[in-house]
């Protein structure tokens, strides 16, 4: 880059001169030019004499009229006296310009080089440090970006102590293997999970084990580092504190003002109390601005799985879904197969979970119709695509029966979505008492060994690759999910893996006015990488939204008996509770908002009921059903978290008052 701009210079320079030069012959060829020789010679006199300038001239005067022959001797004679003459200025003038000519052919041919070159495997290929965790660890196992994330930590480390990179990296090693020497017998699952976890070179990088390898290795921490991991570590107290104490502050000044102004005690409380809840609105954006800024998005460590989901990582993609026309269930399909064409690679199946929509009665005419339209459907697929990885179908419908619901008075899908889900991870780990029913005559063949399952509404779009990076970010062992039968949850690593959704473009018809007012930036990121999210990076967990990937286990652990029948709407919030869910930010879905006002205000109405439905938690009366009223243990971010999808649901009311 720097000889390109070296000889561009040059370029630049020479056609300056040889602009002059023409100026210069013009004003000597023209009529009076006899008169302008003497000015001309006086003024080249004084200047240096530049080499294009020089040929330029040769050029232009050489056999031309006779009255110029005083301007050519005097070149003559400025060019012998620098040892040279004009025929051999023209020649070397001319071979410096095909050499540059060459040397700009030759450094565009180089940047081309440079651009196609993988300079990832380049660097990796020479690097000390990763020949050192190759060899005795999994780190080639894993996504450039996590390898990445480990280099730079053993650089900071490095930075901060008197060790060089390669003794950082040979110092992990030596831990790695104690904990993989010391194994202790009969150890729990729990256990086995923190051992792995503890032979992961990132537990000693960037986990809970850093501060221990710090000590270690003698590491220096700075006091704004310092600082911040001390309030990291008091994360709740510390971030609740502050949106307490900011909001206080946004509503003194108000206050005062209308104190001042003669307002009555009993009309400040009542507008001090309205106006705490928009107040906190601003604090709580304005907080969480500084931390994201001060904290920086975390990536999720992440499995690489090049050559596709593994048979020990099966997973299945399901879309719950009601089965309303014959034409939305066409669509169904064709969204299934979409979904598998952008992630062919690897053990994915792919799901329909299908209830009818509720009625008075258990069955109504044209539920059989609607159900062999599905049927074929996903027949079809299978003929089409062949059967997958590791033999057995590739397409599946699981489709239930009503039952009758008491409490709403009509037949239904047993607890909707939650139920289809359910059922699907105890149909999964081979139950015969769900209200799955055979479909087209026979019920599906069950996939066996299924780990995972990702769970997609049935207007969002799952990006080419984004299935297996779900997968690479749930099988890494930083990741894997702890639950602990005390706390009845999951208390390290997640159950549930939470991507990020970006509101997308239609696709078979224009935007509304409500979608480009309400949406949100709409299309596709072109960043995809990581973004800050306060919860995630601040307290190391997420916001479950209801679509994602979980393990079928954990997940089912953690939720067991813990929601009575009938009393959970909006059940997301309260799954991401207790099986724990990590927010992959450079994981991308879309998913199409909706184009009417009416339905957007209709799904803002559900989620605020699906809130309040958690108020008895929020308290601690919330029980694990009718048989055990014990309260559950549900921590105090969790609680926050429900008091926070509170708040906003007043937010609106509260500003207008």
């Amino acid at each position: 880059v720097e000889n390109l701009r070296r000889i561009a210079e040059r370029i630049v320079r020479s056609r300056s001169a040889r602009r002059e030069a023409d100026t210069l012959a013009d004003s000597l060829l023209g009529p009076g030019g006899q008169a302008a020789i003497l000015p001309a010679l006086e003024r080249l006199e004084k200047a240096p004499l530049d080499t294009a300038f020089a040929v330029q001239l040769v050029q232009r005067l050489r056999d031309l009229h006779p009255k110029v022959g005083p301007v050519l001797l005097w070149l003559d004679q400025r060019l012998a006296v620098a040892g040279t003459s004009a025929d051999e200025i023209v020649r070397a003038e001319h071979q410096e310009q095909g050499a540059m000519s060459v040397s700009v052919r030759n450094i565009i041919t180089s940047m081309r080089l440079i651009s196609a070159f993988d300079w990832k495997d380049f660097f990796e290929s020479v690097s000390l440090v990763d020949e050192i965790l190759r060899k005795d660890t999994h780190f080639a196992d894993m996504d450039f970006s996590t390898r990445d994330d480990y280099r730079h930590a053993i650089e900071n480390l490095a930075r901060g102590s008197r060790h060089t990179e390669i003794e950082v990296a040979r110092h992990v090693v030596r831990r790695i293997q104690q904990s993989i020497s010391d194994p202790k017998e009969g150890q729990s699952n729990s256990e086995t999970v923190s051992a792995d976890r503890q032979s992961e070179p990132g537990y000693h990088l960037i986990s809970r084990g850093r501060p221990a390898f710090e000590r270690e290795l003698g590491f220096h921490l700075s006091w704004k580092r310092w600082l911040l991991r001390l309030y990291v570590r008091a994360a709740v107290p510390g971030y609740l504190a502050t949106i307490a104490v900011v909001t206080a502050l946004i509503l003194a000044l108000p206050l005062l003002r209308v104190r001042e102004a003669g307002m009555t005690v009993g009309a400040l409380v009542l507008l001090g109390l309205l106006a705490a809840v928009p107040a906190s609105d601003l604090a709580i954006a304005l907080i969480n601005r500084a931390i994201m800024g001060l904290l920086g998005p975390r990536r999720m460590p992440r499995m690489e799985l090049r050559h596709g989901i593994p048979e020990d990582l099966r997973t299945v993609v399901v879309m719950p879904t009601l089965l309303t026309t014959s034409e939305e269930v066409a669509g169904l399909i064709e969204q299934l197969e979409v979904h598998y064409l952008a992630n062919p690679d690897g053990d994915l199946r792919f799901a329909l979970l299908s209830d009818w929509l509720d009625a008075p009665t258990e069955t109504l005419p044209g539920d059989d119709d609607l159900l062999a339209v599905a049927v074929e459907g996903i027949a079809r697929l299978n003929k089409k695509y062949g059967p997958a990885p590791g033999a057995g179908e590739r397409f599946f419908l699981f489709h239930r029966k009503r039952v009758w619901n008491q409490c709403d008075g009509k037949w239904m899908g047993w607890e909707r979505k939650r139920g289809k889900l359910h059922e699907l991870n105890q149909l999964l780990r081979g139950s015969t008492s769900t209200t799955f029913i055979p479909a087209g005559g026979a019920l599906s063949v069950i996939p066996v060994g299924v780990r995972y399952v990702i769970t997609l509404d049935a207007d969002t779009r799952l990006p080419r690759g984004a299935a297996a990076r779900l997968v690479g970010t749930m099988a890494h062992p930083l990741n894997r999910p702890r639950f602990s039968d005390r706390e009845g949850r999951v208390v390290e690593g997640y159950a549930i893996v939470q991507p990020r959704i970006t509101p997308a473009l239609p696709i078979d018809h224009a935007s509304s006015l409500s979608q480009r007012v309400f949406s949100g930036p709409g299309g596709i990121d072109p960043y995809s990488s990581a973004v800050s999210d306060v919860y995630q990076d601040l307290f190391q967990e997420g916001s479950y939204t209801g679509k994602g990937i979980y393990d079928i286990d954990a997940f089912e652990a953690a939720l067991s008996g813990k929601v009575p029948a009938n009393s959970l709407l909006s059940h997301d919030l309260f799954e991401g509770i207790f099986a724990r869910v990590a927010l992959a930010t450079d994981i991308e879905l879309f998913e199409e908002f909706p184009a009417r006002y009416e339905a957007v205000a209709a799904r803002q109405h559900r989620w605020a009921r699906g809130d309040w439905q958690l108020l008895p938690w929020l308290f601690g009366y919330g029980h694990s059903g009718p048989e055990k009223r014990n309260p559950l243990r549900i921590p105090i971010i969790g609680r926050w978290k429900i008091l926070d999808n509170l708040r906003r649901t007043l937010s609106a009311p509260a500003a207008f008052l």
